[in-house]
């Protein structure tokens, strides 16, 4: 397979989407590199080539079409302006943007009209500000903004905010809604043809999400309680149920929220199953 056969995806090359995008991936029965300085790899035995960037270039690079796909940030994707649209959310690299101000100079959000604000994302923030119908000087900042106010470059600043502690340390509160909530997201050029790799792709990393939130759980029920039972753990379509070697019993397997698990188990349980087992799924498609 020759490399204009390849699929071209774009991963971050670091930061904080960086090692979750290539775990993800990895999961996904896909080649990683294992040197950081690898700008390039090629993965012919799955049809893919990776290209290891700059979050903030995945964008412009997916939606200018030279690269078939990328993982990058949603926030960085609206930051950017770009002609690419998200296929897939992928569940990691949540955060939150919004407001901050000097403590008790900033309630609300139409106190913004005609005030500078700081921002290391212009293109979200100007969005934003042009849907609420918001006239203020938005002012590009590189890299942290917490100080932008305290040297008197912004009024307020508009940035990611996790517990707020930053913040505080820097004499700024928090004020007015969400400006936007972003994840690590699977990225599309809006003019790109159907693919069956970018398709294949896309199963993959279903795949691995949903192997990261499910487990599978088995079980031994007398045949009189299978109903009950098969109530608590109904799975996706239906669950397995085998008879057992024993008259009147039955083995069930079925597919349950890891996060619930303890508290499924201890249903059973009270309900009668015995030899309760969860195993973890490694891959799957449903």
């Amino acid at each position: 397979m020759t490399s204009s056969e390849l699929l071209r995806i774009a991963v971050p090359n670091k930061g904080s989407l960086s090692e979750p995008a290539s775990g993800m991936l990895r999961e996904a029965g896909y080649r990683q590199r294992n040197d950081s300085r690898e700008l390039v790899l090629q993965d012919p035995d799955n049809g893919a080539e990776f290209f290891f960037l700059r979050p903030r270039d995945i964008a412009l690079y997916v939606g200018s079409g030279r690269l078939d796909v990328g993982i990058t940030g949603e926030d960085l994707l609206l930051d950017s302006g770009a002609k690419a649209s998200v296929v897939l959310p992928l569940g990691f690299a949540r955060s939150t943007f919004r407001f901050a101000a000097a403590k008790g100079s900033t309630t609300s959000l139409a106190e913004l009209n005609g005030r500078r604000i700081a921002t290391a994302y212009p293109g979200l923030l100007a969005h934003y500000l042009d849907t609420k119908a918001i006239r203020a000087e938005v002012i590009k900042l590189d890299g942290a903004v917490e100080t932008a106010v305290r040297l008197d470059v912004a009024d307020a600043i508009a940035d990611v905010v996790e517990t707020g502690t930053t913040l505080r340390a820097a004499g700024l509160e928090i004020f007015g809604e969400p400006l936007f909530q972003s994840q690590a997201v699977l990225i599309r050029g809006v003019d790109a043809q159907p693919s069956p790799a970018v398709d294949q792709l896309i199963r993959r990393l279903q795949g691995v999400m949903i192997a990261r939130q499910y487990v599978l759980m088995d079980y031994d029920i007398s045949d009189e309680l299978v109903e009950k039972a098969v109530a608590v753990t109904p799975g996706f379509q239906s669950p397995t149920v085998s008879p057992l070697r024993t008259a009147g019993w039955s083995a069930v397997r079925s597919m349950v929220p890891r996060r619930d698990t303890n508290r499924i188990m201890d249903e059973l349980w009270d309900i009668g199953a015995r030899a309760i087992l969860v195993t973890d799924i490694h891959a799957c498609r449903l």
